[in-house]
């Protein structure tokens, strides 16, 4: 029979200890990859991700007889943009992330936004929206007093509402449709309120119906930049016949997310011009 002696452990307990201790080693690094592979860093969101993510696809516009205008749309992922060169290829409005939440502003913007202006496009903001985190009143405001807002120069489109899949968590952003549809209203009421503009919302279908319900209630004010990868638009939000702008591709050409306006160059300055 073994003896135990004072100060020491019972072979029994010292093989408990050792299972946990080796359950918890391989438990515990694999956690937190885990964890962040499934949320990237608050900041990093931008128009598309979640288009990217659920639809999985890339755009080719199918040949149309209606003119449309090429445009791009870029956040800080792409740094220092070279706006000659998206100039020369065609590219004739732009639009720049501003603003994330109440938490983030691009720290390229400056580059992004005077710099598509300088090369002679008609430019414009986005705010990507986290309405988890804080009311749509306070994400206006913060998009306004961070570069979104608009000025009657012929060159300045008025700011966009990116609304889409949440990146950080619940698609929905843990909100019921109806939650959602006053959260958005929030937004654009504030910032039409600040500017004197109805906002753009961009949004994908497929999100806009799982989330609000497909709500109709917009259509009428609020014009629409639809995302879908695809060789055309698709259906659309209730309420909108039409789309002003159609994201088709996140894969360029050059840089950033291309774009198509649904009309010539003197349809996009009149949205600037209100």
């Amino acid at each position: 029979m073994p003896v135990h002696r004072p100060g020491s452990v019972r072979p029994r307990h010292r093989t408990l200890a050792g299972l946990l201790l080796a359950a918890l080693s391989l438990a515990l690094p694999f956690a937190a990859p885990a964890s962040a592979a499934t949320h990237p860093p608050r900041g990093s969101a931008h128009m598309g991700m979640g288009v990217l993510a659920h639809d999985g696809r890339h755009g080719t516009p199918a040949p149309t007889a209606a003119t449309q205008t090429e445009g791009v749309d870029v956040s800080g992922y792409q740094g220092n943009v070279d706006w000659s060169t998206l100039w020369s290829s065609g590219v004739k409005w732009a639009y720049t992330k501003a603003t994330e939440g109440t938490y983030y502003t691009n720290p390229y913007f400056a580059q992004q936004y005077n710099g598509s202006y300088n090369v002679g496009m008609i430019r414009g903001a986005y705010h990507f929206a986290t309405p988890d985190t804080t009311s749509g009143a306070t994400q206006a405001n913060y998009f306004v007093d961070h570069g979104g807002g608009w000025s009657k120069d012929g060159k300045t489109l008025p700011g966009t509402l990116d609304i889409e899949w949440n990146p950080y968590g619940a698609e929905c952003y843990g909100k019921s449709a109806s939650a959602m549809v006053g959260w958005i209203s929030d937004f654009l009421s504030t910032y039409k309120a600040r500017t004197g503009r109805d906002a753009v919302i961009y949004t994908a279908t497929s999100w806009w119906t799982d989330c609000t319900g497909n709500y109709a209630g917009f259509a009428s004010a609020d014009p629409l930049w639809i995302a879908r990868y695809a060789s055309d638009v698709g259906t659309l939000p209730a309420g909108w016949s039409y789309q002003t702008m159609w994201q088709y591709t996140s894969s360029g050409p050059t840089v950033g997310d291309h774009d198509k306006f649904n009309g010539a160059l003197d349809r996009v300055q009149a949205l600037a011009n209100g």
